[in-house]
């Protein structure tokens, strides 16, 4: 039975994560991280929201009818037909 945490991490181990984040506090360093943090929540909280509003206007896009009426189809008179082959002549 696979486990709410195979889901999440991809099925990487305790000891995988924890070298993981161990290398991102060396590289980073602790002062770093939290602003790191703090940039990255508001990257998913801006991504989220643009989503939302995205599908929010598909679906309205949806229910609304269409705004587009044709143009009205020229009607061609014989009697116009017949004068333009005068004029080439």
């Amino acid at each position: 039975m696979t486990s709410f945490y195979q889901l999440a991490f991809g099925g990487l181990g305790p000891w995988e994560i924890i070298l993981i984040l161990a290398v991102v506090l060396v590289l980073f360093g602790a002062k770093k991280l939290p602003e790191l943090a703090k940039g990255m929540g508001q990257g998913i909280k801006e991504f989220k929201k643009a989503t939302r509003d995205a599908t929010g206007e598909m679906e309205r896009a949806m229910e609304d009818p269409p705004d587009y009426t044709p143009p009205p189809t020229p009607k061609i008179s014989e009697q116009a037909s017949g004068d333009e082959s005068k004029k080439d002549a």
